[in-house]
């Protein structure tokens, strides 16, 4: 009898293929919130945490430094980021939320995003065992 347990890598497709392909309606919904494009979001969302260099909110990002660069001067001149010098390397600056772009992403995370029409056709035993085990994977 053939082996037919699917791949880590196999498995790993599915899941970002039903995640990210089912999400464009939400991003437009959060677009149309926030009056933004979504990379706008995506980037105060990663400042969340807390404030990040230039550098590291691109790699967070996963954009280049000069699209990052372009994006954080908008951010700026919305008044949603402040620069700041670091204070452990004069050379860098720190990128950080002001209140008003805390609200901005507040806000784009209120957005609604109802699960794909193939979630909601599983069954409540297949929703519980999928729930169990994506528990598991949460860090």
């Amino acid at each position: 009898m053939p082996d037919d347990t699917p791949t880590t890598d196999q498995v790993w497709r599915q899941l970002t293929h039903l995640v990210m392909d089912t999400r464009d309606g939400w991003k437009r919904a959060v677009t149309e919130r926030t009056g933004m494009p979504f990379s706008r979001i995506r980037v105060l969302r990663r400042l969340r945490p807390g404030p990040l260099s230039a550098k590291d909110l691109a790699r967070a990002a996963a954009m280049d430094a000069p699209a990052t660069t372009v994006v954080v001067n908008d951010l700026e001149e919305r008044g949603l980021v402040t620069r700041e010098i670091d204070p452990t390397n004069r050379r860098s600056k720190l990128i950080s939320l002001t209140d008003a772009g805390e609200r901005v992403v507040a806000d784009a995370l209120a957005t609604p995003d109802p699960a794909p029409a193939e979630l909601a056709d599983l069954t409540p035993a297949d929703l519980r065992t999928l729930h169990e085990i994506l528990r598991k994977l949460e860090h």
